[in-house]
């Protein structure tokens, strides 16, 4: 974590690079965040940092304690439903929106996606595998030309993006939502629109259901 940031756009760049390393778990829950050391690593005054720290704290991503001391927030496991609820009640309105925008050489990319899906996670490399993910679901998403969905979408799955590399171990039969995502894809061909939500809210249902918390 000794990576320097650029001077340009400081305390962005500082709030970004702290809520990243929170998100992936470099950063672990309980641990204590010291704003010198933290402005040491990232070549950067003291300021930055504590504003970031507070913007991270309207997130809950961190929190302060009666005797002032910040550390990284637990991980809220009893409100993962609520998030995984939004995701797939959005991704639904999102593929509707699209459904009639989607051609075969989108289908082929979400095809390419899942593919890279099932090659991180059998290689167990969960980022990748993650960012596949996204990659998968973001061609409907973008085509639904709705950015204000797609800004929630964000949002809330940097949150969840927390929650699976935490249960990368833990999560059993994860490789599942490869032949979930297959599913969608073989909707979209057919042009059943109506199937095709239901294998999107489906894809998300299940991957809930598979972290057992």
């Amino acid at each position: 974590m000794e990576e320097k940031i650029q001077r340009t756009f400081v305390r962005q760049e500082a709030y970004l690079k702290l809520r990243n390393w929170i998100l992936e778990g470099i950063l672990a829950p309980g641990i204590q965040l010291r704003d010198k050391e933290l402005a040491e690593q990232l070549g950067v005054s003291r300021t930055p940092i504590r504003e970031a720290l507070l913007r991270l704290e309207d997130e809950g991503l961190v929190q302060t304690k009666p005797n002032r001391s910040t550390l990284v927030s637990s991980i809220d496991f009893h409100n993962a439903f609520h998030l995984y609820s939004i995701v797939w009640s959005l991704e639904r309105l999102a593929l509707s929106q699209a459904f009639g925008s989607i051609t075969d050489a989108h289908i082929q990319t979400m095809d390419e996606a899942n593919e890279r899906f099932l090659q991180k996670m059998k290689s167990r490399d969960r980022l990748a595998a993650l960012d596949a993910d996204n990659d998968f679901h973001s061609v409907y998403i973008g085509l639904s030309q709705n950015k204000e969905l797609e800004k929630i979408l964000f949002e809330v799955k940097n949150k969840l993006k927390r929650l699976d590399l935490y249960y990368f171990d833990k999560v059993k039969d994860a490789v599942l939502s490869y032949e979930e995502h297959r599913k969608i894809i073989e909707t979209l061909r057919q042009k059943d629109l109506s199937m095709a939500i239901n294998a999107v809210e489906n894809n998300w249902k299940s991957s809930f259901s598979r972290f057992n918390i």
